[in-house]
């Protein structure tokens, strides 16, 4: 089974789900910024607006009425006190100042000042901020354009406006000769003081111009967080479908594990694969077959206890099951203390390196045999194992055999009995292969023919032949000495020698007839002495 991913859940599914939330928040401040800027950027055309209204008012009344009363020869007069002076009119700055308490008492948002730093003498004089002083130096300084402050707390902004008052020629005339005036040098173009218009809006009144972006906002907000919650939903959901999986694929796979030990390998390979389906079905394929038993085993199991039996049985069909895999040999079965392997399904490198295979996987069997024999009687085992071997080529029917409950991978013809009777003719220790085995190993073997056999189900003479030794690289006899007996365990083969393991092998084997020369003299009686 395999394990069902989470979208891209794990670290790039975390930081998207992180994302869409940090977005979402994102666009309220977005809006808010955005709105705060054109709430700015309102205010302070309003207050220019309203400056310039009152600046142009100003000045109309200064230059058409002010400046035609105190030209005519009328007894109005112009005063700040108009109110006292019955038939006055408010000098320019008075009706200044009374405009902006009517639209600031009209409009609670909006706050004008007209203040100078040089009052009459009877008026109270006007405290000036660091904006107000400043803005007054610039215009005084020569720069006479409008100066503005924006400030934003979190639900109101506020926009001050600040642009010079400049002298007309009315009010030079008036400021000069005025017994109140605390300046008499006024020029046309001074700067007597500042007229200041500040604005405030709370945000919350403009909010709600974008409902509509609002409402929109909202949807989004309201999808996305929807979208979240069923994606953690899911999330959840197929990571608890991937812990119940990556439980059923343990225990699958524990399963699995336990099949392929009754299964060779390239069976259970094959099967799980899909290669081949679990149905009755065999197939006629040429096949080499090998067949091994254990001489006189029932008389070493008399002698032995069962629990012995065992450890020394598994230890052998061990250490020959792993020589099978290496040659890529099919394990077939165990019968007792027989094996059954053959080559050429359901891999197959062609007929004779399968029957190469088979033969050198034969060879290295009796070789190891013969090491475990060493360790069996180092361990006590006073008669180990001596193991015969045959070999045959031939047609077969190979495939499952049984019913639709149980079956068999096995094979199935007199071919594979031929190798069951050619291992009971070889001696213990040795290899037997039929001629149509040999006529494919030739190149690699020396084998002598031994008399024919005939057997049920093949109607011609079968002639064994003894596999002696393997060819080396040059095409030589390479001898291999096998025998294992009480007092003897020996496994020669010299082509896997070197020159300096070859000198060591070379004394033993000298020791080795001098100790047999001096055991039979030691055995053999003394000569009679002749009498006197």
């Amino acid at each position: 089974m395999a394990r069902v991913p989470v979208g891209r859940s794990g670290a790039g599914g975390r930081v998207f789900l992180l994302l869409v939330p940090l977005l979402l928040v994102g666009l309220p401040l977005a809006v808010w910024l955005d709105l705060t800027r054109l709430s700015e950027a309102m205010l302070l055309r309003q207050a220019s607006d309203l400056n310039s209204i009152i600046s142009g008012v100003r000045a109309y009344y200064a230059t058409n009425v002010v400046g035609r009363v105190l030209a005519g020869p009328g007894q109005t007069r112009v005063a700040h006190n108009y109110e006292a002076v019955p038939g006055a009119i408010p000098i320019p700055a008075t009706l200044s100042l009374e405009l902006g308490n009517i639209i600031g008492g009209k409009q609670q948002n909006i706050a004008y000042r007209f203040v100078s730093d040089f009052p009459f003498q009877n008026r109270t004089p006007h405290v000036l901020d660091d904006f107000e002083k400043g803005a007054l130096s610039q215009f005084r300084s020569g720069d006479t354009h409008p100066v503005t402050e924006a400030s934003t707390s979190f639900l109101t902004d506020r926009v001050r406006f600040i642009s010079p008052v400049t002298m007309t020629p009315a009010c030079v005339a008036c400021h000069n000769s005025h017994p109140e005036s605390p300046k008499r040098d006024w020029k046309v173009g001074d700067v007597r003081g500042i007229q200041e218009v500040t604005i405030s809006s709370r945000i919350a009144t403009n909010i709600f111009s974008f409902k509509y972006l609002l409402a929109y906002f909202a949807l989004v907000a309201t999808t996305g967080f929807t979208f979240i919650a069923l994606q953690l939903r899911q999330s959840a959901s197929i990571r608890a479908l991937n812990r119940e999986l990556e439980t059923a694929n343990e225990f699958l796979a524990s399963l699995s594990m336990k099949i392929s030990h009754y299964l060779s390998p390239q069976i259970y390979k094959s099967i799980f694969s899909g290669e081949k389906d679990a149905t009755i079905h065999t197939e006629r394929k040429n096949l080499t077959i090998f067949f091994s038993d254990i001489k006189d085993f029932t008389s070493i199991t008399e002698r032995l206890q069962p629990e012995q039996i065992t450890a020394l049985l598994n230890d052998y069909f061990t250490e020959m099951s792993g020589i099978a895999l290496k040659y890529s040999g099919t394990i077939d079965k165990f019968i007792g203390d027989a094996m059954l392997i053959f080559f050429g399904d359901p891999e197959s490198k062609g007929e004779a390196e399968d029957a190469r295979a088979c033969l050198r996987m034969a060879v290295e069997m009796q070789h190891r045999l013969a090491q475990l024999n060493t360790k069996w009687r180092n361990a006590g085992v006073e008669q180990p194992f001596r193991v015969r071997m045959g070999i045959n080529t031939g047609y077969c029917n190979v495939g499952n055999f049984g019913s639709a409950d149980r079956m068999d991978y096995t094979v199935i013809g007199a071919e594979a009995n031929l190798a069951a009777r050619l291992q009971s003719v070889a001696e213990p220790g040795h290899i037997v292969i039929s001629y149509e085995t040999f006529a494919l190993v030739r190149s690699v073997v020396v084998a002598s023919p031994l008399p024919a056999i005939t057997m049920k189900g093949i109607s011609r003479a079968v002639i064994p032949y003894s596999v002696e030794g393997m060819l080396n690289a040059d095409g030589g006899k390479a001898e291999i000495f096998s025998e294992n007996m009480t007092g003897l365990d020996l496994y020669l083969n010299p082509t896997m020698l070197d020159t300096r393991s070859a000198e060591h092998v070379r004394s033993l084997l000298k020791s080795a007839l001098a100790a047999l020369d001096k055991s039979a003299a030691d055995a053999s009686p003394a000569p009679a002495t002749p009498e006197a």
